[in-house]
């Protein structure tokens, strides 16, 4: 929802209650965020119980309130670490986040209790993850990027928009005899995607983490997996929401590269939900200056930047616990020459605290 000014009476914003999100609320909830113009996959309620069975935080998650309607939510989630500090955002592992609202009353409700909150949890920093700019006095992080694109309603067209050169790449997966097959379990995923993180030197996700996503949002959040002769060469897992397909966490094998594999992959997606009938190609996420930007901009894939934007509490400065910090490149170099076992061992220690 773009921000204006608000307009509404003080009056309106006092009829406007806002708390915490009980047990009992979450179908309203998710009815809620269901209907929402501005909604994500990232708003909804069974993001609470993932981040707090999985990584063990604490979750805020607010809901607004007007003549017992629901007017609004926001997630919320905190992280605590000695290592890289304390935190209150919408919403951590998440690629968007932050308020929705029916009305500037609703909104402003929810800032002033998430701000209060964040007062209260003595945080360094109260972040929102938002698609568009909100608070134009809060500092912000010019990071990331988002990628999206229609599908069109036949195969064949979303095969030819897709650049020349990527294009062969999707057909050398093809001529090598790649399949897919769509996977109720996570294990084989678990395999592929933690080879992938590891070659790029990232702290791995618990299997316990994955596990939680598909029992909680199930055919919604669907692993596909990629074989050549029976072995698994690349798999990815995808979220869907409305006309939406989120291909979120993938990865391959050493043996991807030969054969193509992450192309066949993301074309294989496409072309299932091309099937299915979904508008929206959401290729998610990516740092601006990273191999994953590059990819999927070979793609076809325009950016559009996203606008983490961060209400200061008790830090300084904004954060800056990613990757791309030089503080952390010997780190990353490190990892990537441990060996895979105890990388994905050690590894969920790490990432949980890393949002």
């Amino acid at each position: 929802m773009q921000a204006q000014p608000f307009t509404e009476s003080d009056a309106a914003l006092a009829e406007v209650t806002v708390r915490a999100l009980a047990i009992q609320d979450r179908g309203r909830w998710d009815a809620y965020v269901q209907a929402h113009p501005d909604a994500t996959f990232f708003h909804r309620a069974g993001w609470q119980r993932v981040i707090e069975d999985a990584f063990g935080h604490r979750t805020h998650f607010l809901l607004a309130e007007r003549g017992g309607e629901v007017v609004g939510v926001l997630p919320l989630a905190e992280i605590k670490s000695r290592l890289f500090g304390h935190s209150l955002g919408s919403l951590p592992f998440c690629a968007y986040g932050g308020i929705l609202a029916d009305h500037d009353a609703a909104y402003r409700a929810l800032d002033e209790a998430a701000q209060a909150l964040s007062g209260k949890l003595k945080v360094g920093a109260l972040e929102y993850r938002n698609q568009i700019a909100q608070h134009a006095h809060w500092p912000t992080k010019d990071l990331y990027v988002t990628f999206k694109k229609a599908i069109e309603p036949e195969i064949e067209a979303n095969m030819n928009a897709i650049p020349r050169k990527q294009r062969a790449m999707v057909r050398k997966g093809i001529k090598a005899g790649l399949a897919g097959e769509i996977d109720a379990d996570t294990t084989r995923f678990f395999q592929a995607y933690s080879a992938s993180v590891h070659r790029l030197g990232t702290p791995v996700f618990s299997r316990k983490f994955f596990r939680l996503l598909k029992d909680e949002f199930g055919d919604d959040c669907e692993v596909l997996i990629i074989t050549l002769d029976g072995k698994v060469i690349a798999s990815v897992m995808s979220f869907y929401f409305r006309d939406e397909v989120l291909p979120y966490y993938g990865g391959g094998t050493d043996a991807a590269r030969a054969v193509a594999g992450n192309d066949f992959m993301y074309w294989d997606l496409m072309r299932r939900a091309c099937e299915r009938g979904l508008k929206t190609f959401d290729f998610g996420r990516s740092k601006r200056g990273t191999g994953s930007f590059d990819f999927k901009k070979n793609w076809g894939f325009e950016p559009t930047p996203l606008y983490y934007e961060y209400f200061l509490v008790s830090d300084r400065e904004v954060p800056e616990i990613n990757p791309l910090n030089p503080k952390y490149r010997l780190f990353i170099q490190a990892w990537k020459k441990m060996p895979l076992a105890l990388a994905n061992a050690i590894g969920p220690h790490i990432v949980k605290n890393l949002g």
